[in-house]
């Protein structure tokens, strides 16, 4: 990556479109099982910090998740812990160097983007440790151009699928059309949030997955590639994407 958000904030708006990819469960299949490896944690973590017992400890991080987006945005509400030693015992915990690997069809379905249309920057609810780190071990930092992120330092956390999260992703990916907006993302509502403010959304329900009984937006896919088929215009044609 080029840049951190806060590297772009201010700058000119580009006259690009700008096609923004979650991170988790979507850059990497959910069958690596990041996120139950991050629910154990983030439960021991409940149970530790807030002297519960176990089960109750698993209930109340359902609970802030369901209503807050994020289970730390209820630790921070109600119990006024410190984001970024949470962060420090769950996302950078996360043994991701045994389970996450470079994947080589990610990687051409991204350098098949036409990147003289669309700038390719990461829209996550982690905080950037976690976001750089992702990227890193899949070995496609250099793909984008920055990343907007949950930043766990701030006075009030800003995540999706708040209004707010999304206006922060245009304003420092320089973007002020909501319809030059391209997003995919596997969570439901951060789909459908996104698909009501006017971008232009995939959802994300790998196979094996349940799929919704409604769909969170207009394109509902399985693999990343069929974004070729929702979003022709943004890839390269035939003849430009040979190497």
């Amino acid at each position: 990556m080029e840049s951190e958000a806060q590297a772009v904030n201010g700058t000119s708006p580009s006259p690009k479109q700008v096609f923004f990819f979650d991170i988790d469960n979507c850059l990497y299949p959910k069958s690596a099982r990041v996120h139950d490896l991050m629910a154990e944690l983030i439960d021991k973590y409940f149970a530790t910090h807030l002297s519960l017992p176990y089960e109750d400890a698993v209930r109340l991080h359902k609970e802030y998740y369901q209503n807050y987006g994020l289970a730390i945005e209820g630790l921070v509400r109600h119990h006024q812990i410190d984001p970024l030693e949470y962060n420090a015992k769950v996302d950078d915990a996360l043994p991701l160097d045994d389970i996450i690997k470079p994947r080589e069809d990610l990687k051409k379905l991204l350098r098949d983007i036409d990147t003289s249309k669309v700038r390719l920057w990461l829209f996550t609810n982690a905080y950037v440790n976690h976001a750089k780190r992702v990227v890193k071990l899949l070995e496609i930092e250099d793909f984008f151009e920055g990343v907007t992120y949950c930043d766990y330092a701030a006075p009030r956390l800003m995540c999706k699928p708040h209004d707010g999260a999304y206006e922060k992703a245009m304003r420092e990916a320089g973007v002020e059309r909501r319809e030059d907006c391209y997003f995919v993302d596997d969570s439901y509502q951060n789909c459908k949030k996104a698909q009501e403010i006017g971008w232009n959304v995939a959802h994300l329900v790998e196979e094996g997955v349940k799929s919704p009984r409604t769909q969170a937006c207009k394109f509902q896919i399985s693999h990343l590639d069929e974004l070729r088929t929702c979003f022709p215009e943004v890839f390269k044609k035939p003849d430009m994407s040979s190497e």
